[in-house]
């Protein structure tokens, strides 16, 4: 071995990325082993590597005794006299050996171990290198296809595109370019795993991040996204900026910005909502193109009830129910859809029951918890029935009978007023009854 060696470390060294010091540490290592292999694990040796001669020297160490036990451990003081006139007995005496002298085999072990640690100090870079880049977009090349999705190369190194991360319905062949976010980095036998997505929220919002610089800087923010992958999203925002319109920010001149995001996810189709602290605005933004007539809330089982004049009904609901599901997702509240005319009817009936409650000195509570809806379900029960409401009794049933009849008479007068538009609107609506998400 000479000055080759040095330049070799040297090379590899600079070539990989790998530490020089652990690069001739591991040379010493392999060249220890092989040593050992050939000459026994009891033999005392020490691997140093010369900087000066760039040369592996490697010295075996024996103790100066007076009567040789073990030869491979041991040397007589004469023989250790020849060499050191100076030593004493039970000092422990080097010599040289040659590394030439160690043979194919030894020399094989040695470049097997060499290899084998600059594969994992190159593993452990690349590892270092892509643990803090989660909630990156990386690109690389359509390797294979395996058992668990897409193996893509980055260069450096491969990224596992999951099945369950693909955006459905979408295609790749071998040598496809591909983009990805980067949501988990393991540490694996045979090297780092690098997890990427294309069908995660957090994806859409790296996206918007790259394409716009209004949110990349922080003067828009991005407050929520639902997703369905491939084919629709909502995006919502907010502006810190009260000069900078977010939305106008995200879309870009002439659809410049959101088109390049839509290109990139195949099409899906994206709208941006403008956030609002209050529940009822930011559900009328969230269930755009659609217009709302009026938002019901509940707080304590954070629901709202949308009203939709008839015409706004489907596209409130869209297709496959997709506008409302993921408006849902994007607020964090069930959303119940009704046109004005089913809402009327709906809260008509409740008002009939409130009546009927009061006339029969109970809650209406009682009536719902019986599973009474309408006036009309209780009207169609025997006085046997009625009796198992909580708090009906033989005393106060003929005060129910009596409301029912009342207000089943003004209901049918009401009916015969109604238009024969009307009517046929509360038909479809009974078809149509309460959409929800």
């Amino acid at each position: 071995m000479n000055l080759e060696l040095k330049k070799a470390i040297d090379q590899i060294s600079k070539d990989k990325g790998i530490d020089r010091e652990m690069l001739i540490d591991t040379l010493e290592e392999a060249i220890r082993a092989s040593v050992t292999k050939k000459y026994g694990d009891k033999m005392d040796i020490e691997v140093t590597f010369n900087e000066e001669t760039g040369e592996i020297e490697v010295y075996q160490f024996k103790i100066v005794v007076e009567e040789i036990e073990d030869p491979d451990t041991e040397i007589l003081m004469a023989d250790a006299l020849k060499h050191d006139p100076n030593v004493e007995l039970d000092d422990a005496i080097g010599f040289r050996l040659q590394v030439e002298d160690l043979g194919r085999i030894a020399a094989q072990s040695a470049k097997q171990v060499i290899i084998q640690r600059m594969r994992d100090a190159e593993q452990e870079i690349i590892y270092e290198e892509y643990k803090n880049r989660k909630g990156e977009i990386v690109s690389g090349i359509i390797q294979r296809r395996d058992r668990s999705g897409w193996i893509i190369n980055l260069g450096r190194t491969e990224a596992l595109l999951p099945k369950d991360k693909q955006i459905p319905r979408e295609r790749f062949r071998q040598g496809d370019r591909v983009e990805g976010l980067i949501i988990d980095v393991r540490k694996e036998g045979r090297g780092p795993q690098i997890i990427i997505t294309r069908s995660d929220p957090e994806y859409m919002v790296a996206l918007f991040r790259r394409e716009v610089p209004e949110v990349a800087d922080g003067t828009v923010n991005i407050m929520g996204v639902a997703r369905d992958p491939g084919l629709r999203a909502k995006v919502t925002v907010l502006s810190q900026d009260s000069n900078v319109d977010p939305v106008g920010a995200c879309v870009g001149i002439r659809g410049s910005r959101i088109h390049s995001i839509v290109q990139e996810l195949r099409g899906e189709r994206i709208d941006i909502v403008l956030w609002s602290p209050d529940i009822a605005t930011y559900a009328a933004n969230a269930l755009s193109p659609a217009r709302i007539s009026k938002i019901a809330i509940d707080d304590e089982e954070k629901s709202l009830e949308v009203v939709v004049p008839e015409d706004q009904l489907t596209p409130a609901i869209g297709k496959k129910g997709q506008n409302v599901k993921l408006a849902a997702k994007l607020l964090g509240w069930k959303i119940d859809i009704f046109t004005n005319t089913r809402f009327n009817k709906l809260h008509k009936n409740r008002q009939l029951l409130e009546q009927l409650a009061s006339a029969a000195q109970v809650s209406i509570t009682d009536f719902t918890e019986a599973g009474f809806d309408s006036l009309e379900a209780m009207a169609a029960c025997t006085n046997e029935q009625l009796l198992d409401i909580q708090g009906i009794s033989e005393e106060n049933i003929g005060a129910l009978r009596g409301a029912m009849n009342l207000l089943i008479s003004q209901t049918k007068d009401e009916t015969e007023n109604e238009s024969p538009e009307e009517a046929d609107q509360a038909e479809r609506d009974d078809v149509n009854d309460g959409d929800e998400a």
